[in-house]
């Protein structure tokens, strides 16, 4: 039998990591998509429907397609809100409260986790520190409130995979629950690599936890390097005040142009404590070494001295140390590739399917009221 699913992902307003494990879910299992919001040009990138793609309230309320964050303190309503009860199967996709979805004894609830919720937990003191006043401690409760919140309905979740190591021990250390581990798919098939040339690169969306503004500030010690800058977002403004005539910040990019940089850059340059980080396997999928802070996901997809080198401290002076490390030796672009490929779509499909496969049959022979 093959259960009748529903996916569900928090939003669909830009296309990043999330939304490719999202896509590959799909394509796996075509069904219904239940989602926070939606934006139009995102579903055409995806490849989904419109009318297969159900959004909550949210969607309706003034300014949201761009201040949909500031209805931060509504998602929980608005998730649990869904009727999901004419499904057997649940895939959530969640970094946020995809997870919290409600669900009955007979149906099946598979999370891929990409992370606990950040801003409730591991980024709860980066998220308020710029605020001041009311603003902050409106903020604090709120915060408080989700995390209380995002504990409790993690018990919804029948099974947990996580998208690496660095996430699976955060599981069992947020929720108390174990995971799967199922690195999620990269495009590595698509990037190919090229005769590098004398610049370094950075590709993110421009938010604090990605620390642009620091790589982007290290190379202004370094004048006589050059440094290619692309992405957009809310910390736009302040990198653009710290960039020197070395910098060049080129904003939004399409795939096949950040592509084509990756495969020319001598090598990518990532600041940021990632879940996983698909960006640096991106990177190295065309070939070019990482330089990357030593924590998170990256240590589980850069090999030290082979594929890229690591700093150890998110502060210039580490940063600046590492490059100059990185200036000193020489890699193979051939072996950095096939590395790189170990993470790709194909592997990825092949173990989400069997996971949930083997769980499905697992819930139908210890279910009475498994629908057949």
């Amino acid at each position: 039998m093959i259960p009748k699913t529903a996916i569900v992902h928090d939003w669909l307003v830009s296309l990043r990591g999330g939304e490719k494990v999202l896509q590959a879910i799909g394509e796996l299992y075509p069904s219904p998509v239940y989602t926070l919001l939606k934006n139009k040009k995102v579903l055409q990138q995806l490849g989904l429907e419109n009318d297969l793609v159900h959004t909550s309230f949210i969607q309706h309320l003034p300014f949201a397609s761009k201040g949909y964050r500031n209805y931060f303190p509504l998602f929980p309503t608005a998730i649990e809100r869904f009727d999901l009860s004419a499904y057997d199967l649940i895939l959530s996709s969640s970094h946020s409260v995809a997870k919290g979805v409600c669900k009955w004894p007979d149906q099946l609830h598979i999370c891929y986790c990409h992370s606990p919720m950040r801003y409730a937990w591991d980024l709860y003191d980066q998220y308020t520190q710029n605020l001041r006043g009311i603003k902050k401690i409106a903020a604090r409760a709120g915060l408080k409130y989700m995390r209380t919140w995002d504990f409790r309905v993690s018990k919804r979740v029948d099974y947990f995979i996580a998208n690496s190591q660095f996430i699976r021990k955060r599981i069992q250390r947020v929720y108390g629950r174990d995971a799967e581990v199922i690195y999620p798919p990269v495009m590595t098939h698509l990037f190919e690599s090229k005769q590098k040339e004398d610049f370094y690169l950075t590709v993110s969306h421009l938010v604090p936890y990605k620390k642009i503004d620091l790589i982007v500030e290290a190379f202004s010690f370094l004048p006589d390097k050059r440094l290619v800058v692309v992405g957009e977002g809310p910390e736009w403004k302040r990198v653009q005040e710290k960039a020197g005539k070395n910098v060049e910040l080129l904003g939004y990019q399409e795939d096949h142009v950040v592509r084509d940089l990756l495969a020319r850059a001598k090598g990518f340059v990532f600041a940021a404590e990632e879940d996983f980080g698909i960006a640096p396997v991106e990177a190295q999928a065309a070939g070019s070494p990482v330089i990357a802070y030593g924590r998170g996901g990256v240590l589980e997809t850069v090999i030290e001295g082979k594929t890229g080198v690591f700093f150890q401290e998110q502060t210039i002076q580490s940063l600046i140390g590492a490059i100059e490390r990185f200036e000193q030796m020489e890699f193979d672009p051939l072996f950095i590739k096939t590395h790189a490929e170990q993470f790709g779509k194909e592997r990825f499909c092949k173990s989400f399917q069997a996971f949930v496969e083997k769980k499905w049959e697992v819930f139908c022979e210890d279910s009475y009221s498994c629908r057949r």
